[in-house]
């Protein structure tokens, strides 16, 4: 399992560099980056400016020389400024951070809540009335685009029936726990957790149906065991470490998947942040969330291989 765990670290730092390769090579894509820093309807830049932005981003040296900087200040924590206001891209992307994570966890633990037990009962009840209603969800989940059902949502529970803000994420002064504050987070983690949710359901209804037929499980039935002890401690623990750690790959998408729901909620987090910099044409800021956002996912991918070792001692990856 060590060298598994190895390798899977040096494939994670592999894609992470090829990520950083490839964010460089996007901000050069679009031609000589000074040109961003020219404000539209103005008279260009002097040839003082353009020496001294030259020097400060380090276009002065060879390319290889640029991308060998850039990555130094990314490693320590040094994203650059924006085009648009010049203040710090790191401090923009840790305001906003905040209200992702929010975002994130709150659609985790309704997609975990929602997908795994409905999993379970669609298993275990197999062929009747719960069962289909659970897979006519998993379905729809999986099926409908996040943009259809964050707009359906809206039309729905804010406007038709007027029970939910449109977006936003509610004012400042209002504790995060009341719900003043809360009802602006249901509808965008019930758009963004519903597809995962469904995910997670037909994973788990395929995991509990094959342990269900397994040996042990019928060999517990013909002892007489307790149904509800077969169900939970016999079939359930064995069955619920795929949709374990897929949760963890799960996780990673709400943060990074955030995008379109938060563009469309107008919540203000990374991904509404990564929208603006696509529209204003700030290059330093949309290559920064991108590579923050792979660097999440990769991790996280890392995490789930971890915990699946963990979880199940029975493999051995050596």
């Amino acid at each position: 399992m060590r060298r598994y765990l190895i390798r899977k670290l040096i494939f994670a730092i592999i894609t992470l560099l090829a990520a950083t390769m490839f964010v460089f090579g996007l901000s050069r894509m679009a031609g000589d980056p000074l040109l961003l820093f020219a404000k539209p309807g103005g008279y260009g830049m002097s040839p003082e400016r353009v020496e001294q932005l030259s020097q400060k981003l380090g276009l002065d040296k060879p390319l290889v020389v640029q991308y060998l900087v850039w990555l130094g200040r990314v490693l320590t924590g040094d994203f650059g400024d924006t085009i648009v206001s010049e203040t710090s891209v790191r401090k923009l992307i840790w305001e906003r951070a905040a209200p992702t994570m929010q975002l994130a966890v709150a659609s985790f633990i309704l997609a975990i809540l929602m997908g795994v037990p409905l999993g379970v009962i669609s298993a275990v009840k197999r062929g009747s009335l719960s069962d289909y209603v659970s897979r006519t969800i998993a379905l729809v989940g999986q099926a409908a685009p996040i943009f259809w059902v964050c707009i359906m949502a809206i039309l729905l529970f804010a406007v038709t029936l007027d029970w939910l803000p449109v977006g936003t994420a509610g004012p400042d002064d209002v504790p995060f726990w009341t719900w003043a504050k809360f009802k602006y987070l249901v509808m965008p983690a019930f758009a963004l957790g519903w597809g995962p949710a469904a995910a997670l359901l037909r994973l788990t209804r395929s995991a509990m149906l094959e342990v269900l037929d397994s040996e042990y499980v019928t060999l517990a039935r013909a002892k007489g065991t307790n149904y509800k002890i077969v169900i939970w401690k016999h079939a359930f623990r064995n069955a619920i470490l795929q949709p374990l750690t897929t949760s963890a790959i799960v996780l990673a998408s709400f943060v990074t998947g955030a995008v379109v729901v938060e563009r469309i909620f107008a919540w203000p987090g990374v991904g509404q942040l990564m929208t603006d910099a696509v529209w204003n044409n700030d290059f330093p800021t949309l290559t920064s969330t991108v590579l923050v956002f792979t660097a999440i996912f990769v991790a996280t991918n890392f995490l789930a291989d971890m915990l699946y070792g963990v979880l199940n001692p029975v493999i051995r990856y050596d």
